[in-house]
């Protein structure tokens, strides 16, 4: 049996629909949250005349999130990566390095999409949902920039409890996520002048490396 070949690329046509249905759920769930949000109304805000369009193109609802989070997380690595390898060959890392790395792609991701953006909010919500949420955490801890990042040592991590430790590690990704969506809502609904949308995520972005410095020392202990 000659085995099958790779699969065709989608096409424009195809391409651009599937972009559409990830572009409107995000918007619609980060607006109105994962429980009150149908695929049926997904595909019928898309423009998309079959009410099956979701699971055509992804399968189920959680596939068609799984892939909306996965494209976040390509456009943050391409900031993350360089960043991280940036640090290699230091003889340390000092937390504020490390935060950078771990803060600073995903402001910048934030400030390439303009305003008003809905990912923040997004990724707030699968954080929580049950189906959800252990995908969403091994896709933000399984990529190369983040275990890499791990491996310099920016964090300390010898004589502290495996319990301690994960329960940081909790506090610095839900300090993160919901700080990150709250200047999201605020953006979105005119709290802050979007002129100064650049401005505030960069601000921000350093009000959290600076909390999250505090956070670790005094919960870990300085590096």
């Amino acid at each position: 049996m000659t085995p099958p070949g790779p699969a065709a690329p989608p096409s424009p046509r195809s391409a651009l629909a599937r972009d559409k249905l990830m572009r409107t759920a995000e918007r619609l769930y980060a607006e109105h949250g994962f429980a009150n949000v149908s695929v049926r109304q997904i595909s019928e805000a898309a423009g998309q005349r079959n009410n099956s369009a979701v699971q055509y193109h992804f399968e189920s609802r959680d596939g068609l999130i799984r892939t909306i989070l996965s494209s976040h997380t390509r456009l943050v690595e391409k900031h993350r990566i360089p960043m991280v390898e940036a640090l290699r060959g230091q003889d340390t890392v000092s937390l504020e390095e490390h935060y950078r790395c771990l803060i600073l792609p995903t402001v910048e991701n934030h400030i390439e999409a303009g305003t008003p953006t809905w990912s923040a909010r997004f990724f707030a919500q699968a954080l929580v949902e049950p189906a959800l949420r252990d995908y969403v955490l091994q896709e933000h801890l399984d990529t190369p920039s983040y275990r890499l990042l791990n491996e310099l040592g920016g964090i300390r991590r010898d004589g502290v409890r495996p319990e301690l430790f994960a329960r940081h590690g909790t506090m610095v990704r839900q300090l993160s996520v919901h700080a990150f969506a709250e200047l999201e809502y605020d953006l979105a609904n005119g709290r802050i002048d979007p002129a100064a949308a650049e401005d505030s995520w960069r601000t921000l972005g350093q009000d959290l490396i600076t909390a999250l410095c505090g956070l670790t020392t005094a919960l870990l202990g300085p590096l």
